[in-house]
């Protein structure tokens, strides 16, 4: 068995203004709480003597190597985001951004906002722009039928209602 990975899919670079500074707080959190104490944890553990047996030396390190490893990740990836402030030209269209209410078959409401791949959250209603779902309602205007093909079956919503927040 080998360890190649096949690259990642690119992820689109669009973010919410909510959902930089919720990254931004993560990566302020990280750089100035918790490194500075896991590296005074990892200082103390060291100082106790023989670091081959040390397990709070062991995994305070390793713990470092976390957060070291979460703090490139955010940095680089906010660098290269772009913040989406402005609603779009259309309001009457599906962009990134939007509130959108669905409606199946039977009958049922469902409401998703339509949001970059950092800060998707479905138990929120939050879905990724890159999601089959979001993907089929982009340009989309109210009243359109929308197929999403689905492992289990596809499945057809209709646009309810479309919102921005400004």
């Amino acid at each position: 068995m080998s360890r190649y990975r096949p690259p990642s899919a690119k992820q689109s670079r669009y973010i919410t203004p909510q959902g930089a500074r919720k990254m931004r707080e993560e990566l302020d959190q990280l750089w100035t709480v918790e490194r500075p104490r896991v590296t005074q944890e990892v200082a103390d553990a060291a100082a106790q003597g023989d670091r081959s047996e040390n397990a709070e030396y062991i995994y305070g390190k390793r713990r470092l190597r976390e957060i070291d490893r979460r703090v490139r990740f955010l940095t680089k990836r906010l660098e290269e985001l772009v913040i989406v402030t402005e609603p779009p030209s259309a309001p009457n269209r599906v962009f990134f951004g939007a509130w959108v209410t669905l409606e199946d078959e039977d009958g049922n409401q469902i409401e998703y906002r339509i949001v970059g791949p950092d800060e998707f959250d479905v138990s929120a209603g939050k879905i990724s722009m890159d999601s089959p779902v979001a993907r089929a309602l982009m340009g989309k205007t109210l009243d359109d039928e929308v197929t999403v093909r689905r492992p289990k079956g596809d499945i057809v919503y209709t646009i309810v209602a479309i919102r921005y927040e400004s």
